[in-house]
């Protein structure tokens, strides 16, 4: 009969504690290491058992052991540390409510319940050490980032690399308006967005430039933790760039008004997604660890 062995490696932090936040993250260079060999019932107790030491210079992520080349690397260069980055949409803004295309615009604000999703953020996040907050200057952007921030005494950083897309002529019009007066180009922001443009600039194309060159500011930033508030399409291309997406799969990511996105870095600037559009704090008093 064939026999067996089984070989387990496990890691060893100095804390017994199977919740963590960011501030507290394993001291790599304290950390040891077990090796369990386990040998099946049937198998011959003569033959030698076989072990081996697994090291990483990453910290383990609960379901993956390492995510080392599994994405392109964001910064083309070594940071300093593992990191990890926490997005949050902005809340619900008069546009968004009145269904109207916002773009760059500045003219749409925080409504009522935009303040309450942003304060629901805040709650949601109140257990979570974050060492800088990084959002879009933009009014519905901002007004979130403070109220999320409120109390921080390390100020809001403000990022043009996180405005929102630029949609021209669009900007401020209601959908149905927008459909009915540009149809062609209306249809094609809507359902082949990559190839929307006017006057051959690829507003959607130029926004996965933007999002690199914000990945590279916040991952080169010291630190280890971060939020990140900013808008909807943004957020698409900072997910579908950290995932090596291109520009075609727009529309394959959606994040509501207060959804937060959850990556983790290696030092290699490569990313690995956590979580994506977490909402549960939105419907009740939900709070976050990890």
């Amino acid at each position: 009969m064939n026999s067996g062995v089984l070989t387990l490696t496990t890691f060893l932090c100095s804390s017994s504690s199977s919740v963590y936040d960011s501030k507290r993250l394993t001291n790599l260079h304290n950390r040891s290491y077990t090796t369990l060999s386990v040998q099946c019932s049937n198998s011959n107790p003569d033959m030698p058992l076989i072990t081996e030491n697994f090291q990483n210079d990453g910290y383990m992520t609960g379901g993956a052991y390492d995510f080392q080349r599994t994405t392109t690397s964001l910064t083309n260069q070594s940071i300093s540390s593992s990191k990890k980055l926490t997005l949050v949409r902005h809340g619900l803004s008069s546009w968004n409510e009145e269904g109207r295309v916002q773009g760059s615009s500045n003219l749409s604000v925080l409504t009522e319940t935009g303040v309450k999703q942003a304060e629901r953020c805040r709650k949601a996040l109140a257990k979570i050490y974050f060492d800088q907050c990084f959002s879009s200057p933009i009014s519905r952007a901002k007004s979130t980032a403070e109220v999320i921030w409120h109390g921080k005494k390390e100020p809001l950083v403000f990022l043009d690399s996180l405005k929102e897309a630029h949609l021209f002529y669009l900007e401020g019009m209601k959908n149905v308006d927008a459909k009915d007066r540009y149809p062609k180009e209306y249809t094609t922001w809507r359902e082949d967005p990559s190839n929307f443009n006017v006057n051959g600039i690829y507003p959607v194309r130029k926004l996965w430039g933007t999002a690199r060159e914000a990945w590279r500011e916040i991952l080169l930033s010291p630190g280890e933790s971060f939020l990140i508030v900013t808008h909807k399409s943004i957020l698409r291309a900072l997910i579908c760039t950290a995932l090596g997406l291109p520009p075609e799969r727009f529309r394959a990511i959606d994040v509501n008004n207060g959804g937060i996105s959850v990556f983790n870095f290696n030092k290699r600037g490569e990313a690995m997604l956590q979580s994506l559009n977490m909402t549960a704090h939105m419907y009740s008093d939900h709070f976050y660890l990890y």
